[in-house]
């Protein structure tokens, strides 16, 4: 009886450290995918910073393109008038 008594309790101890083992186990995957978690949300915050940054410079290339359409605008409307004070003296001089 004693036997079978000692038998029961080493086998309800090794049931009691498998059961640690496992929580352990568990306890370091809870912690390895919490780490995961965190590395892929600043991977993303990275990702929106660049987004962010990209649209500054995409902002700012539009700004610059519409300055030089503007500029161009006026180059051209300067010319027109200067062309056609040209004609106006040509035609009145002749």
């Amino acid at each position: 009886m004693k036997d079978k008594a000692g038998k029961t309790q080493g086998q309800a101890k090794q049931k009691m450290h498998e059961g640690q083992q496992q929580a352990q186990q568990a306890q370091q995957r809870g912690q390895q995918a919490q780490q995961r978690g965190e590395q892929a949300a600043q991977r993303g915050e990275q990702a929106a910073h660049r987004g962010e940054q990209a649209a500054q410079r995409g902002q700012q290339t539009t700004q610059e393109r519409g300055r030089q359409m503007t500029e161009r605008g006026r180059q051209n409307i300067d010319d027109t008038e200067r062309e056609m004070r040209d004609r106006f003296d040509q035609d009145y001089d002749a």
